[in-house]
């Protein structure tokens, strides 16, 4: 029996999360639950799944969901950074699901990896910001990370029973997202509703969007850099519009390894809680004798600037990687609050970048600040670009 922490429960990650949990209770269980404010979903995950302790995000939702539970149910209700950290390293717990969006899966991940818990990581935003860092951590401690991520778990499996040294090149396949063979003169007229609309995954409002702009591959780049030890150079993105191939890894024999499955999450996240055991999620196969026709392009870097901006920092690294996820953060919420368009989600985020002091070796601190910096930053171009009606 394997006790969990989620983070992010009433997310598109944190729900599937709980779907295994459903499908194996002897398995799986829950002993603490965090969110940010869907407080009547997370009272029921609450009510369903009895934690020891539920989070949320400030004071006023705490007693919200106090007020959403029997008396008798007798979690713990805690809010804030803190709470969320001291969710991610509760001591009855083996494994720290991190489902939360954005960089406020960073200080949860380090506390849960200083607590001994392995970590298994949906949140692509901490190896992004911080990723030497916790990395380093992470062996330091002993801890494992697995990748919930279709792409990363993916690799992770091509890879068991492999050598390391091996490895020529890392094969990230990509969607292309809903508009990958739209004109480039048609994406100023891109609504939200148009980017909300992925053509093959169920995810949460953030990440199609990252999916939308091909923002969410070039975090995965990052991502990959830190979790296989593998440099940017050596990992190329493929567009797959199938989905089937998950990803690949090329071997320096010439030998590719693919992961293969239909798009869904569930068969990651088993993996990642599971691992090395493979669990009977009976999930069906894809169509290989009717239409499943796989297909590969490059992906077009000027109709997509997001993913040059990506590898662009990927490869500056120091503080740059937290800079463009925390203007790409602003400006994605800033495009779902209607207040940009599509195409100025890049401008704010190439115009951040370009204005940061760039910091070559930063301590923890250094990430943080830089992290606060970005997004006020990033705010004020949100609000010349609305003014001034670009």
């Amino acid at each position: 029996m394997k006790h969990l922490a989620l983070l992010g429960s009433t997310g598109s990650i944190g729900r599937n999360v709980l779907k295994i949990v459903e499908m194996f209770p002897q398995h799986f269980a829950v002993k603490a639950l965090a969110a940010k404010s869907s407080i009547s979903l997370l009272a029921e995950q609450v009510a369903q799944f009895d934690p020891d302790i539920a989070v949320v995000y400030d004071d006023a939702c705490a007693q919200q969901l106090k007020e959403s539970l029997p008396a008798a149910q007798g979690v713990d209700i805690v809010y804030g950074e803190e709470g969320y950290c001291a969710a991610a390293a509760h001591p009855s717990v083996d494994i720290t699901v991190i489902a939360v969006v954005g960089a406020a899966g960073l200080a949860p991940t380090l506390a849960a990896i200083e607590a001994g818990k392995t970590v298994a990581l949906a949140n692509k935003e901490t190896l992004v910001m911080a990723g030497d860092i916790v990395i380093r951590r992470a062996t330091q401690k002993g801890i494992q990370i697995r990748p919930i991520d279709s792409e990363h778990s993916a690799i992770f499996q091509c890879l068991e029973g492999q050598r390391r040294e091996d490895v020529a090149n890392i094969l990230l396949t990509a969607s292309g997202g809903p508009f990958l063979n739209l004109p480039a003169h048609e994406f100023d007229d891109i609504t939200v509703e148009n980017a909300l609309d992925h053509p093959n995954w169920q995810m949460g409002r953030k990440i199609t969007i990252d999916s939308a702009t091909m923002m969410n591959k070039g975090l995965e780049v990052l991502e990959a850099k830190h979790l296989f030890g593998v440099p940017h150079d050596r990992i190329t993105v493929v567009i797959h519009p199938q989905s089937v191939i998950h990803s690949m890894v090329a071997f320096q024999d010439g030998s590719v390894l693919a992961q293969l499955g239909i798009p869904d999450m569930k068969g990651a996240i088993a993996y990642a809680l599971s691992y090395p055991q493979r669990l009977p999620l009976k999930q069906p196969l894809p169509d290989f004798s009717g239409a499943c026709n796989l297909t590969f392009q490059d992906p077009d870097l000027e109709r997509f600037p997001c993913l040059a901006l990506a590898y662009n920092a990927c490869e500056v690294g120091g503080s740059m990687p937290a800079v463009l996820n925390a203007a790409n953060e602003v400006a994605v919420h800033a495009f779902l609050d209607r207040m940009i368009s599509f195409v100025d989600i890049t401008s704010v985020v190439r115009q951040t970048m370009a204005d940061h002091r760039f910091s070559s070796d930063p301590i923890l601190d250094d990430i943080i600040a830089a992290d606060r910096w970005a997004r006020k930053h990033a705010k004020q171009l949100v609000d010349e670009f609305r003014d001034s009606g670009i």
